[in-house]
């Protein structure tokens, strides 16, 4: 089947048949997991600022519950359909059991561009889509975030209009809130510093010197901007940044707390050096996404959307390591031909975790009713990026496998342990208590 004709999700299970060579899972358990366990499609009327009535159509997938709960984001975009919910559920599961976190994957998402709404509409969107929801997610059931286009007070307004619902306060309901309204410290980098953190191993490993190294960031949202804003501090040359109109392009590098200073101002990716409130424009080329993609620098961090680099890009790609911070931004057969090429893949379903990890700190605080500080946030992510990290590149090593495969392999083998603990066909057949 070509790219073209496979669904995201059909291209996204593909990696399931080849990871499980290098697992321990049953045949049954890959069956269970190549559909997903439930899927709700819901209408949300919103009254728009001038009076009239629009009708937004939303998603919500639980992919695999047997972990626990499920989890996973919420995103505002005009092409969320279905089939990429179902996508990013899957990886969700996979996801959560690579950092060994007792979640299973969850996703959901309107078909919407939030750009064009009103602060109000965007509120009206939001709650009524937890009214259209709320049967079907929970604190013990399923528990949603934010994503592509949505933050912390979207999740806020989620988690009260549930408690409205519930009539009783459910900060657990929801990660990603403000953390005045029960979020946890360092979630706002999260998944931005886990991929730092992925980086910081692979640096150890590889003896780079970060001054030497060049760094490409695709896509320049929270995660990109903070993995972007990370790398700088520790000395990393960011010779290249993009968002969803354009990108700029420097061998000298960018100084990164200006960029961010800019589109936090402007909404756009402008090169520029900041002292103060002055800032100043500096030399540049402006570059597309796609040219961004195709540069030769050592590290290129896809950051934005998925199915960015493909079977006809893949080719032209010069980048000899790769970290995942989107979701799926590599094709399954794009990520064939780089490996094949020898180039180092750090795959989504670990290189952008941090974000699942922190909300689950999230969940626990708000569970418990106490609430770390920012030092204990990082220490904890810490230490599960660098252990599951150092599992993951262990696999890789003794399996003479690709990144992506061991990293499925390792979360399979956690999953695949689950749901033998509930029996498969080799228990049922044995015929004996």
């Amino acid at each position: 089947m070509s790219e073209q004709s496979q669904s995201l999700f059909e291209d996204a299970i593909s990696v399931l048949d080849r990871a499980a060579a290098y697992a321990d899972i049953d045949p049954e358990a890959i069956e269970k997991l190549k559909h997903p366990r439930a899927m709700l499609t819901v209408s949300i009327p919103v009254r728009m600022d001038d009076g009239s009535l629009q009708v937004f159509t939303g998603y919500r997938v639980q992919h695999d519950g047997t972990r626990g709960p499920t989890k996973g984001g919420i995103r505002y975009h005009p092409k969320a359909d279905i089939d990429e919910v179902k996508a990013l559920a899957f990886w969700m599961t996979c996801k959560c059991a690579v950092v060994g976190i007792p979640y299973g994957g969850a996703k959901g998402g309107i078909t919407v561009n939030p750009k064009e709404l009103s602060r109000m509409e965007l509120e009206r969107l939001s709650r009524g889509f937890v009214q259209q929801v709320a049967d079907f997610i929970g604190p013990d059931t399923d528990i949603p975030a934010p994503d592509v286009y949505t933050n912390a007070m979207i999740m806020g307004w989620m988690m009260d209009e549930y408690s409205k619902i519930q009539r009783h306060h459910t900060p657990a309901v929801i990660t990603g809130k403000p953390v005045e309204l029960g979020g946890s410290l360092g979630r706002d980098d999260a998944t931005g510093r886990g991929a730092y953190y992925c980086i910081k191993e692979l640096e150890e490993r590889k003896g780079w010197n970060p001054s030497e190294t060049t760094v490409a960031v695709q896509g320049f949202g929270n995660a990109g901007q903070h993995v972007a804003k990370l790398l700088h501090a520790d000395g990393y040359k960011i010779v290249a940044i993009s968002d969803s109109h354009g990108g700029i392009y420097s061998p000298d590098g960018f100084d990164v707390p200006s960029i961010i200073k800019m589109k936090d101002e402007t909404r756009e990716v402008r090169a520029v050096y900041c002292s103060g409130a002055l800032c100043e424009s500096v030399p540049s080329t402006s570059i597309s996404n796609a040219e961004l993609l195709e540069l030769d620098v050592d590290l290129l961090i896809p950051a934005a959307l998925e199915k960015q680099i493909t079977a006809d890009n893949a080719p032209r790609i010069q980048a000899q390591h790769i970290i995942e911070v989107a979701n799926g931004p590599i094709t399954s057969e794009a990520s064939r031909m780089l490996s094949e090429r020898g180039i180092l893949i750090v795959p989504d379903i670990l290189a952008n975790a941090g974000g699942v990890t922190v909300s689950y700190f999230e969940w626990v605080q708000n569970k418990a009713g106490y609430y770390w500080d920012l030092e204990e946030v990082h220490e904890r992510l810490h230490k599960i990026m660098r252990r599951e990290f150092d599992l993951v590149y262990r696999r890789m090593m003794d399996k003479e496998i690709d990144m992506r495969t061991a990293a499925y392999a390792h979360a399979l083998s956690r999953i695949g342990t689950a749901i033998a603990a509930q029996g498969t066909r080799a228990y049922f057949a044995n015929g004996t208590a």
